[in-house]
């Protein structure tokens, strides 16, 4: 083998070495830009968590809404409720050279420095719960003081003037949307005192905690319970099983929501299983919408964008 070979061999080997060492550091969920299929704008969006039904709705009409602008590609993330989790998601997805951000914060008061921060170089929308100050391009939520507020008025219309003893289960008490469907509700509510709320229950968002909590109340409480307000329809279902279980009679039930789909607000209204489910939007098509527009330079775009709720009863 002459010299010259003898030299190059060991330098292709360094080489190819270098290249694979390379593919197994570099992040490989990064998209990849191809010519067969080539886009504009890379849009990072970072979930608060998938375990709820609302929060799996959003992510699909995000993707739809998508789906029909291939000049835009979509990268995930799923805090699973951990705050500090999606604080590293969305440094990660900075990291990526994302264009646009779209966060659905698990905790917008500790969020809020963070968001603001990448504001300064990446335009953001807020959904669902909004971030404290301006730091962010566009905020896209539930008008959840008037969800609260249909929900009172849905109690009145139901129970008139007799009024009656009420449960209302809360998603957290410490989030800003739990927060305002309980002021909307008790603004409509507290005007009439025949109506009493005689306990308040937290269940996290979550059907299974919504049922225990309601199962261990009517364990110890004889009093009748003529409706429960439940902040969304996961644990309005799990209140109605419980029911089934420890009661004769069902109470009358409000869930939030108002999703499609198998176990979702609509279907358990339609099979009576609800008394009535009101419609919490999520954003996620505005969301894209709005995004484009950032994208594409758009001016004069409003800051906030309030969606309105729908009451649906049997």
């Amino acid at each position: 083998m002459k010299k010259g070979m003898r030299l190059i061999i060991p330098m292709v080997l360094v080489l190819v070495c270098g290249i694979l060492v390379l593919s197994l550091v570099l992040p490989q969920n990064r998209p990849v830009r191809s010519p067969d299929k080539a886009y504009r704008h890379l849009i990072g969006i970072s979930q608060a968590n998938l375990t709820e039904p609302w929060r799996i709705t959003m992510n699909e009409e995000i993707k739809e809404a998508a789906a029909s602008h291939p000049e835009i590609r979509l990268i995930f993330t799923d805090a699973a409720m951990d705050t500090q989790r999606q604080i590293k998601d969305i440094q990660m997805l900075i990291g990526y050279g994302i264009d646009l951000l779209i966060v659905s914060p698990n905790d917008s008061v500790l969020l809020s420095p963070l968001i603001a921060e990448v504001e300064k170089t990446t335009p953001t929308i807020v959904l669902d719960r909004n971030t404290s100050g301006s730091g962010h391009s566009l905020y896209i939520g539930p008008d959840n003081l008037r969800i609260g507020q249909l929900a009172g008025e849905f109690i009145l219309n139901q129970l008139g003037e007799a009024g009656g003893n009420i449960v209302e289960i809360l998603g957290r008490a410490d989030s800003p949307s739990s927060q305002q469907r309980s002021e909307g509700f008790y603004q409509v509510v507290q005007a009439h005192p025949q109506y009493q709320i005689i306990a308040q229950l937290t269940a996290n968002w979550m059907q299974d905690q919504a049922e225990d909590r309601t199962k261990e109340f009517l364990i110890i409480t004889q009093q009748p319970i003529d409706i429960i307000f439940a902040q969304n329809d996961s644990m309005a279902f799990g209140a109605a099983i419980a029911f089934d279980k420890l009661r004769a009679r069902r109470a009358g039930i409000i869930g939030v929501d108002g999703l499609q789909g198998k176990n979702g607000g609509i279907e358990l209204v339609q099979n009576q299983i609800l008394s009535a489910t009101i419609t919490c939007p999520t954003g996620g098509a505005q969301a894209i919408e709005y995004a484009l527009l950032i994208l594409n330079g758009s001016q004069d775009l409003p800051r906030n964008i309030i969606l309105e709720p729908t009451l649906i009863s049997n």
